[in-house]
């Protein structure tokens, strides 16, 4: 018989805490093309490197009322965003998964997604260094996965990047602009690795709802129009964060929807 510790919940929170913060060094560096090992953390204002005492998860942002210690300029807020979304994130997977394997594997991936969606919010761009590994490390992972075996990972690469290749390349065709970039076909293609090409069509379609409410109220705020463009990543990515953690509550939604 298996005990359930209550403390385990808790570890896998702050353990998702711990690598936000990680995270969040790797959306600042990577666009830059700096190392992500060293140096290490620094106020982006100042330059001056961060007391490990200023560097504790959400909490130190809170004591310093979100400034530097040094130069009191103001620190942006996405850092405890992106440590409490990682945190919620681990404590999600631990609930669905325990302490397994597909746990630390898919904190990975979701760590992935979570890096991807603010880069390309930032710079809309989606980095080949996080995307190209993550589809080889899906192909693997589906090896040794039971519910998904590599020729599902497999089609879900070819039809995730393929899908979106089609489209980017017809709208092109028909408009003349790019419509869709070539990093989205990659984080596609990653995603049909890890997630099989079963659950693209549901990832396409909660990204395009989730796409069109969250970037219409967007812009109508910005005031910027509707010929503004709005990065599709962070919606994929959305879409298939939503997709992991209830895509098979979400297929038997839909199948019944037909059969009543």
């Amino acid at each position: 018989m298996v005990v359930f510790n209550p403390a385990f919940p808790v570890f896998s929170f702050l353990f998702g805490l711990i690598w936000g913060s990680f995270l969040n060094v790797c959306i600042h560096r990577i666009p830059l093309k700096q190392s992500i090992v060293h140096p290490s953390s620094s106020c982006p204002n100042c330059g001056t490197p961060v007391r490990f005492y200023d560097n504790i998860p959400i909490i130190s942002y809170i004591f310093l009322l979100g400034r530097c210690r040094h130069c009191s300029r103001r620190i942006s807020v996405q850092y405890p965003v992106v440590e409490l979304i990682m945190g919620l994130l681990s404590l999600g997977l631990f609930l669905k998964f325990g302490l397994s394997p597909q746990y630390f594997l898919f904190f990975l991936f979701s760590a992935a997604l979570v890096i991807i969606s603010f880069i390309d919010l930032h710079h809309q761009i989606i980095p080949d260094i996080i995307s190209l590994p993550g589809i080889i490390i899906g192909l693997a992972v589906s090896f040794v996965f039971i519910h998904m075996g590599w020729m599902d990972s497999m089609i879900g690469i070819i039809a995730g990047g393929g899908s979106l290749y089609i489209v980017a390349f017809v709208f092109e065709r028909l408009t003349g602009k790019e419509g869709m970039g070539g990093g989205d076909v990659k984080l596609l293609a990653m995603i049909g690795a890890w997630m099989g090409w079963r659950g693209l069509l549901f990832i396409i379609l909660l990204s395009s709802l989730t796409g069109t409410v969250i970037g219409s109220i967007s812009l109508l705020a910005a005031r910027k129009g509707l010929k503004a463009k709005i990065p599709f990543g962070p919606f994929l990515s959305l879409g298939a964060l939503i997709y992991l953690f209830w895509g098979q509550e979400l297929k038997f939604w839909y199948y019944n929807l037909f059969l009543l």
